[in-house]
């Protein structure tokens, strides 16, 4: 039997879950009771495991949530801003998304440990929505054309490793400025 869409209530209860796992495993590590995200949800434990029958499945929906928040919000910021501006927010937005990921380490290795990958396919949705972040600067004049998106990936990934920590977002805003400046076309 097919899984039915949740009702808007229980969809509502699922993203205050993820959004409080990720908060508390980010903050304090695998060791957070699910007692306490589910009351940092505002729902009880049983609403919890309905939607998460693991700690594990609640550390993997909560990573792949962030995963597809990031990923999904390319076509939005692409109807919303001039293309250079929509990666250059995008990059923003992956540089906050690699921070939780990093909080989320210790117990995203729990998920490893109980044999998921909760990696799979991440590559390739990143790379996806990078590209389509790209396609469009080039269609629009306003990033180069030969820049792969696998090495901008990289060097999105590079940033986030030298200043990715809270208190160096202000120097992540400049690199990600200086990465910015290097794809844009020049005419010429």
């Amino acid at each position: 039997m097919p899984d039915r869409p949740l009702r808007a209530d229980a969809l509502r209860n699922r993203q205050r879950l993820l959004a409080a796992a990720v908060q508390a495993f980010s903050q304090d590590g695998p060791e957070v009771t699910l007692d306490r995200v589910a009351k940092e949800a505002g729902v009880g434990i049983g609403t919890l495991y309905r939607h998460f029958p693991s700690r594990e499945a609640l550390i993997e929906a909560a990573y792949r949530n962030e995963l597809e928040k990031l990923c999904d919000a390319a076509p939005a910021l692409l109807a919303a801003q001039p293309a250079d501006a929509a990666l250059r927010t995008w990059m923003d937005r992956f540089v906050d998304y690699l921070a939780t990921k990093r909080g989320m380490a210790d117990a995203l290795r729990l998920v490893i440990a109980s044999g998921t990958n909760p990696y799979a396919q991440s590559r390739d949705r990143l790379l996806a929505a990078l590209g389509e972040l790209l396609a469009a600067g080039a269609a629009a004049g306003v990033v180069r054309a030969d820049v792969a998106a696998a090495d901008v990936l990289a060097s999105l990934s590079g940033v986030s490793l030298v200043a990715g920590e809270p208190d160096q977002r202000a120097q992540a805003g400049r690199l990600l400025d200086l990465l910015m400046d290097g794809l844009r076309h020049r005419p010429g």
